[in-house]
């Protein structure tokens, strides 16, 4: 396959040498990409195949289907790459999230996290890196993944798709 193929999931290229599709991000790439960021352990990715279908949607399987698969969806979308900045999703901030270590974004008070949640761009004082970041909230104990915001300018802007978004 050397066309991208918005009807079929394309494995990633482990490497930019085994790249058959132009733009299409590497597996090294998009792993290196969750360790760099989020701090993500590399481990955790080798139980699943990385595919994209269309133009920068990336997919993640537990398992290995083989060939180029023609379905509508496979496994769970967790990151966008076609455009400046990469962009996780909010499932994958979930799914991988707890394992993050890097520019994970702890909103300590309830009212943060509920701000978040009903998708409210809020102030709020952080000394972590710019960009993407996985917000997260203690609950019973354990810090518990939200979902993907955007922070600048000491504003944390909420990502979390209108779908999924709560009121409380």
């Amino acid at each position: 396959m050397t066309d991208n193929d918005s009807q079929t999931f394309g494995r990633l290229p482990a490497t930019d040498a085994e790249r058959s599709v132009a733009g299409r991000p590497t597996r090294a790439a998009v792993v290196d990409w969750w360790t760099d960021r989020f701090g993500v352990p590399r481990t955790i990715f080798e139980s699943y195949t990385l595919w994209e279908k269309g133009a920068g949607k990336v997919w993640a399987l537990p398992f290995d289907p083989g060939a180029p698969v023609p379905v509508e969806a496979l496994g769970l979308t967790v990151l966008r790459t076609r455009q400046e900045h990469w962009k996780p999703t909010t499932i994958a901030a979930q799914r991988f999230g707890r394992e993050a270590t890097r520019n994970v974004l702890r909103l300590d008070e309830r009212d943060h996290a509920a701000a978040f949640l009903a998708g409210e761009e809020q102030e709020i004082a952080w000394d972590g890196d710019w960009g993407y970041v996985i917000a997260a909230h203690e609950l019973t104990g354990r810090l518990e993944p939200i979902g993907v915001g955007l922070y600048t300018y000491g504003t944390l802007q909420s990502m979390v798709p209108k779908g999924r978004r709560r009121e409380f």
